[in-house]
């Protein structure tokens, strides 16, 4: 007799309460922080070869 009460047919009422809200998407800084941890990255990874390889050349020449 449960199992019939909890069938539903016809439309369903709108939900009260505690429902998910999309507001304006935010900032997200975790991101930004991510994008400018691997720009730093690459900066100084291509600071060091060029260093490396200025420092070879002078010692070769």
């Amino acid at each position: 007799m449960s199992a019939m009460i909890l069938m539903r047919s016809g439309p369903r009422p709108r939900r009260r309460g505690a429902t998910r809200r999309r507001g304006r998407r935010r900032f997200d800084w975790a991101r930004f922080d991510r994008w400018l941890d691997r720009l730093v990255t690459f900066a100084v990874v291509t600071a060091l070869v060029v260093g490396g390889a200025a420092l070879v050349v002078s010692l070769v020449l």
